[in-house]
């Protein structure tokens, strides 16, 4: 079976199971240094700057440690201003989870609404797609959220 269809598959799966479960709230956090929050010895960093270009492109980064994956996994993020209830997608990385500490960096053009320079809050999760009955079920490893500045560049 072709490889398309069946990733097509599964994250038309894993969006239908996201949905169905809801928003996630978080507590606040303020702005500081890019720090991890550690799940065993996973963990996932935001740098305190994102890049935003004149035609909506962001640029974020970060680093990242996973472990014990049995499927292919992701480094994803989105960024929000303003609204804590609109965030934009903001590209995914493949992840390699071998225990060691890796660099991210996602790209994407925001079409729908218009990003500022200056402050913003990011969300970076690395999610792993396992296979579970035949059928790839989103497992999420670990998430982060970061207060940023986007920077022009």
């Amino acid at each position: 079976m072709p490889l398309r269809p069946v990733l097509a598959a599964a994250l038309g799966s894993a969006a239908l199971l996201c949905a169905a479960v809801g928003p996630a709230t978080a507590a606040p956090v303020t702005a500081a240094p890019a720090e991890s929050v550690t799940a065993s010895a996973e963990s996932v960093t935001v740098d305190a700057t994102g890049r935003l270009a004149d035609d909506g492109t962001v640029t974020l980064s970060g680093t990242y440690t996973c472990t014990d994956a049995t499927g292919p996994v992701f480094v994803s993020s989105s960024v929000s201003q303003d609204s804590p209830t609109s965030r934009h997608g903001v590209g995914g990385t493949r992840a390699v989870c071998d225990g060691a500490e890796h660099h991210w960096e996602n790209t994407g053009k925001v079409t729908s609404e218009k990003l500022e320079p200056g402050a913003a809050r990011v969300e970076a999760t690395i999610m792993e797609l396992r296979p579970a009955g035949g059928l790839p079920l989103p497992f999420f490893h670990v998430t982060r959220q970061q207060d940023i500045k986007l920077a022009k560049g």
